[in-house]
């Protein structure tokens, strides 16, 4: 298992390098640049800025001093915009609430999509299954920049049981997850029943079964582990989604997340801050589609070979 372990970083940290080379250098070839704006600055003031944050330098020294950077210190750099912050001041202020929301979304679409999907394959075409399918299509429909809207909508303007905006306590978060769960729930959802009514009736789960086990040994011992192969292997991509679907939220609901942090780089040219988000949501992709891997060899032994 280590080896194994082993084999999946050496694949990972090469691809995050190239990853924030490719970052670069997008950015450094976009139209215009950190300081251009409607007011044209005088030569000498950009000339000023541009060797203060070391854009005068030659391409290869800039991309080499960015990732020596990010490789020893973990730094992303000053931000263009924000004289008296750093870019990592910047993330470190809006992640950990992104990350909050993030996390408490998976958890609630992991929970209850897996319960409603299981829940459909052992009752299939029973009343259950056709009300978790229709309730899975309805959501699936419901994506977070029409859920976000259409829940200030009925909880805060109509009924007023939930603040629409903030983040300052448990009640500023239930609208925010709701939004951001709704979809993904969806998904694992219809991914847990396809797979579960699909080992069920594999031979082990007939072997179980006429030896005379329990029903509820033979879904949670014999039938659960196999059938979650296909929905781990959604859950790396669908937790960086939910975690990049935080824009949305973020400016429907002003939690004060990265999202919001994104997008004014983007308004105000903030390169930096906008490399920064970029990477860091890259860095956690490559990290829970290594987390996805590691699960697999677990789960699959065969997988390692």
């Amino acid at each position: 298992m280590l080896s194994y372990i082993l084999k999946r970083l050496a694949i990972a940290i090469p691809t995050l390098l190239v990853l924030i080379v490719i970052s670069f250098l997008l950015m450094h070839s976009a139209p215009g640049g950190p300081f251009t704006s409607e007011r044209e600055l005088p030569p000498q003031v950009l000339a000023n800025l541009n060797a203060k944050y070391g854009l005068d330098d030659p391409l290869w020294k800039q991309i080499g001093s960015y990732v020596w950077g990010i490789v020893s210190d973990f730094d992303f750099g000053p931000s263009f915009v924000y004289k008296d912050r750093s870019v990592n001041e910047i993330i470190a202020q809006g992640f950990p609430i992104t990350l909050t929301y993030g996390l408490l979304s998976f958890a609630v679409a992991v929970i209850v999509g897996v319960s409603l999907g299981v829940a459909a394959a052992v009752r299939h075409n029973s009343l259950l299954d056709y009300v978790a399918v229709g309730v899975s299509i309805g959501a699936q429909v419901l994506p977070n920049f029409v859920m976000a809207p259409i829940l200030v909508l009925v909880f805060t303007l109509w009924l007023g049981w939930l603040p629409g905006g903030g983040w300052q306590g448990p009640e500023y978060w239930i609208m925010p997850v709701i939004a951001l769960s709704t979809s993904f729930m969806a998904s694992i959802a219809r991914i847990t029943r396809s797979s579960m009514l699909e080992v069920l009736t594999s031979n082990h789960i007939r072997t179980a079964r006429a030896k005379g086990l329990p029903e509820r040994r033979v879904i949670l011992r014999h039938a659960l582990k196999p059938a979650m192969l296909p929905v781990i292997s959604y859950l790396g991509p669908a937790f960086v989604a939910m975690i990049t679907g935080s824009v949305v939220v973020d400016i429907y609901f002003s939690t004060g997340g990265i999202g919001k942090a994104f997008v004014d780089s983007a308004l105000n040219r903030d390169y930096a801050v906008m490399m920064g988000v970029t990477i860091l949501v890259g860095a956690l992709t490559i990290f829970f589609n290594l987390v996805v891997d590691i699960l697999y060899g677990w789960i699959d032994p065969k997988i390692r070979y």
